[in-house]
């Protein structure tokens, strides 16, 4: 086909459990991917977010596609071939709460990361889904506003 089976739970991250990394490679957990895109910003971003995880005490993490009307399709299944993948951060411990999403092409680039780096908010209204329904109000408003890389890259570095 010309495209990469994607994960969308990466399958370096289910190395704690030989089940875990088998079921993930479960095709509910798969997305034709551009093989430019899949092995290589793509494929930075799960390693970008792997340390961000190394460095927090939990980050919770929603990955998927942009399902739209009018997507190509693949196959006589029709699997549909989306056109941007995205990331939904939270850090909702503390000292340093944040959240942070990105949203990206499914297409080769060369761009660095924090080019692709979106509001929870403007990522909500894109795929129509309310990613952290359970904070408290407040906390959700001030959190899904945020758009600050630096916030998760100095943690890092700590």
């Amino acid at each position: 086909s010309g495209y990469d089976r994607g994960h969308l739970a990466p399958a370096a991250d289910m190395k704690w459990s030989v089940q875990a990394m088998e079921e993930s490679f479960y095709l509910s957990n798969m997305c034709p991917q551009d093989k430019s895109f899949n092995r290589g910003i793509w494929k930075k971003l799960e390693e970008e977010v792997r340390e961000y995880a190394k460095h927090n005490k939990q980050i919770k993490v929603v990955t998927g596609p942009i399902l739209e009307e009018g997507l190509p399709v693949l196959g006589p299944n029709r699997v549909s071939i989306p056109r941007y993948f995205y990331k939904a951060l939270l850090d909702y411990s503390q000292p340093s709460i944040k959240a942070i999403a990105f949203i990206m092409k499914n297409e080769h680039s060369e761009l660095p990361l924090s080019h692709f780096v979106i509001s929870i908010d403007s990522l909500e209204k894109v795929s129509g889904i309310d990613f952290f329904p359970l904070l408290p109000d407040a906390d959700e408003i001030k959190l899904e506003k945020e758009k600050c890389y630096s916030c998760w890259e100095s943690d890092k570095n700590h």
